[in-house]
């Protein structure tokens, strides 16, 4: 497959999108990134790797870290965690309260911001520093001991993180939480603000192509269910309340993030980033959807 001539085929022709859409200014520090920015990245099982713009540029992963701390959680626990967090479709905005009421204060799913928030508390209660494991764990898997979070865009998302305060506090009167909510939320806040390139999101991604393996060490992450039930789960929730739209284009299991970056698997062969900070009225990055549409086009490789 000429990756590499399909991603310069793309970065040409998304030329008129990029700089389109909203950034992600109701986080201070994000706003300050340039809505034209672009980078895109795809990473083989094999180890090749194929990059275009600004692919080694490092930029905020966002929510792009649930699928991550997801991982982490479910090796913890099990099946035992979904007691805790559902496994469906939310129908609403990532930030949204509404059916916690209605629901007892179980989160729909990990990828939301109240599921990513129980999946924190999980991991706030088994890490003296649950943050500081993230950060080993993504610099284990992708071989980058520099990878830390961006102390500047983690104190930016706390000083404007009255909702994600307010969900904790309200699954905690459900019982939902364990931990104290001002910890689980620094936490959250932290790991959202952990910084990364295409190249190394892809390289992060890759055991859930590969069957819950790291490629390049042969350290084992998941068994191969446990990678087939998260990918099933990014593919239903992993792009906030556009993911049947997300699907019918693209037809890969996919996280996004305001950061403006989006990771996607395609299972036996690779995974790949895309980065473009403007983003949707969904919250997903704008000419990033429209990158990856075209990928799968282009190479006539998806799930389906």
């Amino acid at each position: 497959m000429d990756y590499a001539g399909i991603l310069e085929k793309i970065h040409v022709d998304l030329q008129p999108w990029l700089g389109k859409g909203r950034v992600a200014d109701y986080i201070p520090e994000l706003a300050k990134v340039p809505a034209d920015s672009f980078g895109m990245a795809v990473v083989t099982t094999s180890g090749e790797v194929f990059r275009v713009g600004e692919a080694d540029t490092r930029f905020s992963i966002q929510s792009i870290s649930k699928l991550f701390t997801c991982t982490m959680a479910f090796r913890l626990l099990g099946d035992a965690l979904w007691q805790r967090v559902g496994r469906e479709p939310s129908g609403t905005a990532f930030n949204s309260l509404v059916q916690l009421e209605a629901e007892q204060g179980k989160p729909r799913n990990p990828f939301i911001n109240a599921g990513a928030l129980v999946v924190t508390d999980v991991l706030c209660r088994r890490f003296v520093k649950a943050e500081t494991a993230v950060v080993e764990f993504l610099r284990r898997v992708t071989g980058e001991p520099s990878i830390d979070y961006d102390m500047r865009v983690a104190q930016s998302e706390l000083a404007h993180g009255h909702r994600n305060r307010a969900m904790a506090h309200f699954m905690a009167s459900f019982g939902n939480m364990e931990m104290p909510p001002e910890v689980v939320v620094d936490a959250y806040c932290r790991q959202c603000a952990i910084s990364m390139s295409c190249v190394e999101l892809a390289k992060a991604a890759l055991y859930l192509s590969n069957g819950g393996v790291v490629p390049s060490t042969g350290e084992r992450i998941l068994d191969s269910s446990s990678a087939k039930r998260l990918s099933a789960l990014m593919l239903t929730c992993g792009t906030y309340d556009a993911a049947g739209d997300f699907v019918y284009r693209v037809g890969l299991p996919a996280k996004s993030g305001v950061g403006g970056g989006i990771v996607a698997v395609l299972p036996g062969e690779m995974a790949v980033c895309v980065w473009s900070p403007g983003l949707d009225k969904n919250g997903n990055s704008l000419a990033g959807v429209m990158a990856l549409e075209w990928l799968t086009t282009f190479t006539d490789q998806s799930i389906f």
